[in-house]
């Protein structure tokens, strides 16, 4: 049964703990007990799986690229416009 007894009810070092438990963190005794209380607890399974959806689209969106065409034109406009003088 979960310690935590409903929404709100896990606090922040929890969350914490959580958050290290994603980064591998922590130590074997601790991941064991994370899982345990991940299995038990909605709340902080969906706090997980929201961080772990998270993770995924940052991790996503440092690996896309723009595409040459938009590069291309962002240098065009750079290249013409005219100094300012000071």
């Amino acid at each position: 049964m979960s310690d935590c007894q409903g929404l709100g009810d896990c606090d922040d070092t929890r969350m914490q703990r959580i958050y290290e438990y994603l980064d591998g963190a922590l130590t074997r005794e601790d991941l064991t007990e994370i899982k345990q209380h991940l299995d038990t607890c909605d709340e902080c399974t969906e706090q997980y799986d929201l961080e772990c959806l998270i993770r995924t689209m940052v991790k996503r969106s440092c690996t896309e690229s723009a595409p040459e065409n938009l590069k291309t034109s962002i240098l065009d406009r750079i290249h013409s416009m005219k100094p300012v003088d000071a």
